[in-house]
């Protein structure tokens, strides 16, 4: 089983960076969970968040941000939803189910015709 993220929303930020002041290279990107394996591919209601800035290529942890970066970061957070949960079963899932539900019908079909010849 893999966890993936993807990218489910990449914002600019207009405020200074707190590394090399620059007003115009603050990126904040939202990525969701995703989790894939041979059975099945699913979505998860799990989101991380993180700043970065692309004119000194340094991540900005939470420790350094002002008050206004919080604002703003906040605000994304509660503008950003993230996707609804999903399941989607793979061809793989689908001839295991498939399996069970022929064996158990197998047991039941050819059990009960065993029980008819022993009475």
């Amino acid at each position: 089983m893999t966890d993936k993220f993807f990218i489910l929303k990449e914002v600019r930020l207009k405020n200074h960076c707190p590394e090399c002041y620059s007003k115009e290279d603050l990126v904040l990107i939202f990525k969701q969970r995703f989790i894939e394996n041979a059975f099945f591919k699913a979505l998860s209601k799990t989101t991380t968040y993180s700043l970065s800035c692309k004119k000194c290529n340094t991540e900005i942890y939470p420790v350094r941000w002002s008050n206004e970066i919080e604002q703003v970061v906040d605000y994304h957070i509660r503008a950003t939803p993230p996707k609804p949960k999903s399941l989607k079963l793979k061809g793989m899932a689908w001839v295991l189910i498939l399996a069970v539900v022929l064996i158990i019908f197998g047991i039941v079909y050819f059990g009960t015709d065993a029980l008819d010849t022993l009475f």
